[in-house]
């Protein structure tokens, strides 16, 4: 049985249209929101998007020679069942994965997670590995880690973060781990097992799988972006606005201003635009305003580079998903096979296949956008992912300012205050950029930001609007939890009552476009973990 109907079974009568709810973003988070309320049959609501199209970062672009690009590499899994079942409604067909990751070092691809496979190092590296690894196993410590680097050696020991996590991590966050918080690592990184490791090296056996995402699925056709689009609709399509980017916010009149002179009234504001773009256009809060804390926020642009191939890929990437590269031989970070996600990522399946790089950039690490997609091939080339002979038939590069929000130290001690003034003028900024909260912007934690928001907005008593995803995180990412049912608990009762009372930078190939205000977990695998 369909969502809404299951749920329409378990609500009557219906919330009442007491407020006009504004959502800006068709993205996971927006689309979260719009499909609860739409399944309430709260009617009193309208969402804006600056693309044309629904998606946000889980986009799925078509190049010119017709291959197929997710923004990085987006994974599916869940926490939530109510997400497992949007998804089913929203694609026919799925493509399910074992996950098969590597990571490419000293000249060869050494099976994930690296720990437990580092008797393919050699003999230095792997010595040095096994030190750190003993040195932390009977280590004490006067107080807690200070920042992301002291965590990962307390955890990893200082071997491996040297050999792997240090360099990995400057190079997919594009900041320095000393200047990351540690209040964002759940499930993300594999737990040391010193047994298991010492087993692995002296049998020398291969290791693989670990984490939330050992298998994986991905739409049979369309891409990631697929999913969002039949999410979208789902929706009535008279409530969805396109086309529209957000010039300003008026905290005090409850007012949106868009670029084309138009405006919007709004009882309660549900934005997924970046926190520090929101900021920096709202206006009539109290005091100084938000603007000056704009510049506070740390993030990196996200690179995305597709080569499209003539042919098929080489036997010893037919099985591969994704494979991560720590190294200086490339530029990427992370490399994904995405043509075996789906054969028909490709215009000609069985006859091209496809290759997608992630390079992240920052004022710590700079890049240069003009040579940077002849750097991707040359990395290509010299890490065995294609040779000379292969015929690359398309090059395709898009560039996203806002890729990832940096996990900085202070975010929280900046955000709280920031979440708390712009609530008490009943605006919700929620999703990947919209809570900057990593540890929960995959696909499903974005969606339920949405959904849970949508409840909370309405004040329903129902376990969504307990907020779980954005206010506790490490509730929401335990590997035990599943929030199913928001109204488990409520299975006597008939109804539940209702009281009374920007802008992504996307450059492709010649054209720059507004992209939607937020995305999916096209996540940077902050230490080994692909989401």
């Amino acid at each position: 049985m369909p969502i809404i109907e299951s749920l329409k079974a378990k609500l009557t009568p219906r919330p009442k249209d007491n407020k006009r709810i504004v959502i800006v973003g068709a993205g996971p988070t927006g689309l979260g929101a719009a499909t609860r309320l739409s399944e309430l049959q709260y009617d009193n609501w309208v969402l804006f998007d600056s693309y044309d199209e629904a998606g946000g970062l889980a986009y799925t672009y078509k190049d010119p020679q017709g291959f197929l690009w997710d923004v990085g590499g987006h994974v599916i899994f869940s926490h939530y069942k109510y997400f497992d079942d949007v998804l089913d409604q929203a694609v026919a067909e799925y493509n399910t994965h074992e996950r098969e990751s590597w990571v490419w070092m000293r000249g060869k691809f050494i099976p994930y997670p690296l720990q437990n496979n580092i008797g393919r190092l050699p003999p230095q590296d792997l010595e040095k590995c096994l030190h750190g690894l003993v040195e932390i196993q009977n280590a004490t410590y006067d107080a807690p880690p200070k920042n992301f680097e002291e965590w990962l050696m307390r955890k990893m020991g200082k071997g491996i973060y040297d050999v792997f996590l240090g360099p990995y991590n400057f190079k997919v966050w594009a900041h320095y781990p000393k200047d990351m918080n540690v209040e964002w690592m759940g499930e993300r990184v594999a737990p040391v097992d010193l047994k298991k490791i010492l087993s692995n090296v002296v049998h020398q056996r291969d290791d693989i799988g670990w984490g939330p995402n050992a298998t994986f699925r991905y739409p049979k056709y369309g891409g990631t972006g697929a999913i969002w689009k039949g999410v979208a609709d789902k929706l009535p399509q008279e409530k969805l606005r396109f086309k529209k980017t957000v010039k300003s916010v008026d905290a005090r009149k409850k007012v949106l201003v868009f670029s084309d002179g138009s405006v919007e009234k709004y009882d309660a504001l549900v934005s997924t635009m970046q926190l520090d773009t929101l900021c920096t256009l709202t206006q009539g809060l109290s005091g100084k305003g938000l603007a000056h804390k704009a510049p506070d926020f740390r993030y990196s642009t996200s690179h995305i580079i597709g080569l499209g191939i003539k042919g098929q890929p080489p036997a010893h990437l037919k099985s591969k998903a994704w494979m991560y590269f720590p190294e200086d031989d490339a530029p990427f970070y992370r490399c994904t096979v995405l043509s075996n996600y789906s054969e028909h990522m490709v215009p000609q399946p069985g006859k091209q296949w496809s290759l997608m790089f992630e390079v992240a950039q920052s004022a710590f690490k700079p890049v240069n956008k003009d040579t940077l997609v002849d750097e991707v091939i040359a990395g290509a080339k010299s890490t065995k992912l294609i040779s000379e002979s292969d015929e690359i038939v398309s090059r395709h590069h898009m560039i996203f300012d806002h890729g990832y929000p940096t996990p900085f130290y202070g975010r929280d001690q900046l955000c709280k205050p920031i979440f708390e003034e712009l609530e008490r003028h009943d605006i919700y900024s929620r999703g990947r950029f919209g809570a900057w909260k990593y540890e929960v912007s995959n696909q499903d934690h974005s969606f339920m930001q949405g959904v849970e928001v949508a409840d909370a907005v309405l004040g329903l008593d129902t376990s969504f609007a307990k907020q779980t995803t954005f206010l506790q995180p490490g509730v929401a990412n335990a590997p035990q939890t599943r929030n199913d049912d928001p109204f488990t608990k409520f299975a006597d009762q008939q109804a539940v009552a209702v009281p009374k009372k920007a802008t992504h930078l996307i450059m492709r190939q010649e054209a720059v476009h507004n992209a939607a205000y937020e995305g999916g977990d096209s996540s940077p695998s902050a230490s080994e973990n692909s989401t």
